[in-house]
């Protein structure tokens, strides 16, 4: 039997009862539809003709670790560690403790509303959302549901504030302040403000990486923080976080800061910021920057990331085209960078409104 209620104009919320779980108590459906009433009569037939689920017992915490148990050896490190990092936080709601099968839209509508209120940011409660939509996903294809209430949830999109970008006196006094803090310091900073390299890929760069004025960067550093500190293997040498390799040119003296490193060090290690011959920590280079930041009298709210942020925004404004922005920062896809540095592309509306009136008023070239 179902039940159709029109929740606003052109949205219907659909309730099929679809079952009895382990324990004798019902089950149902819920889904939220799009259209007329007639779209909505059409997804209950298709919700009672589904099976009924099979979770039982089966807690949203459970699903959660079966989830990461199952997906877990294909992920990298870095994403293992998020991932894990993730489901934790979302353990410390009380959606964890409801059982799979009696989980609906609206209680994960609410879920968003308490992560929002908790003062959890857009971004957050986004990949919170996408984790959660996955692990149902799968619980749908183990057959333990018949339809995915998270899929049908979406977290509402918040006024978005513009990310902020440092000024070149801001990245100045970086290296300036790095000379005090570690003799590697200066140059790791200078690398990631002119390739856009991550924390974890300055870590991995060798000395072997740099060669014909060019630096390739095709691994990253990552730390497994499941073994114990100390442990020789708890430093990883992985592919980069999208598995791609750039190949990047460096300006001359950028070159010649790392051929005087080069001739210094390399006897001693493989590592450009390694002291010996296994590779650097991400968090020693972590713990430069924080030093650093500190003595440099910067806002304290600028992370080591923002100097990549910093290198995008000022080729894209520079007038170098996205496309290969992207390629240099390693974005698999150039709509990441389009979305994620929109404020540098805003520099480019006031050029392309004088080229199109200057068409329209006869100064630009005639037309063949």
């Amino acid at each position: 039997m179902a039940s159709i209620r029109e929740k606003r104009p052109g949205y219907w919320e659909v309730r099929v009862f679809v079952g009895y779980d382990d324990e004798g108590k019902p089950v149902q459906a819920s889904r939220t539809v799009k259209g007329g009433k007639r779209d909505a009569e059409k997804l209950a037939t298709q919700l009672a003709s589904q099976p009924a689920p099979n979770s039982g017992k089966l807690t949203v915490s459970e699903l959660l670790d079966e989830y990461l148990a199952h997906k877990g050896p294909s992920w990298s490190l870095s994403s293992q560690r998020d991932y894990a990092s993730r489901a934790a936080r979302i353990k410390t709601d009380p959606i964890a403790k409801r059982r799979v099968a009696r989980v609906t839209v609206v209680e994960v509508d609410r879920w968003h509303l308490r992560m929002h209120d908790d003062g959890v940011g857009p971004s957050q409660i986004r990949n919170l959302h996408t984790l959660l939509r996955a692990a149902f996903g799968q619980a749908v294809r183990w057959e333990y549901l018949s339809s995915n209430p998270v899929a049908s949830a979406n977290p509402q999109r918040r006024k978005k504030v513009p990310r902020g970008v440092m000024s070149v006196d801001d990245v100045n006094a970086i290296l300036v302040a790095a000379e005090t803090v570690h003799p590697f310091a200066p140059l790791a900073f200078r690398i990631a403000s002119v390739a856009g390299a991550r924390r974890s890929e300055l870590a991995a760069i060798s000395w072997d990486r740099v060669t014909d004025s060019r630096l390739t960067i095709d691994r990253a550093v990552t730390t497994d923080r499941a073994k114990p500190v100390g442990d020789p293997e708890r430093l990883v040498v992985a592919p980069t976080k999208t598995g791609e390799r750039r190949a990047l040119a460096l300006d001359e003296h950028t070159q010649s800061l790392i051929e005087a490193a080069r001739a210094e060090r390399e006897q001693y290690s493989p590592w450009v910021f390694g002291e010996d011959q296994t590779p650097p920590s991400p968090d020693k280079i972590g713990w430069w920057w924080s030093r650093t930041r500190k003595l440099s009298g910067i806002d304290k709210a600028w992370r080591l990331h923002d100097l990549r942020h910093w290198s995008a925004t000022h080729a894209i404004a520079g007038g170098h085209n996205v496309r290969s922005v992207a390629a240099r920062l390693g974005h698999a896809d150039p709509t990441t960078t389009m979305r994620t540095y929109a404020h540098a592309l805003e520099g480019f509306d006031q050029a392309i409104a004088d080229t199109v009136a200057g068409a329209l008023d006869g100064d630009g070239e005639p037309n063949e």
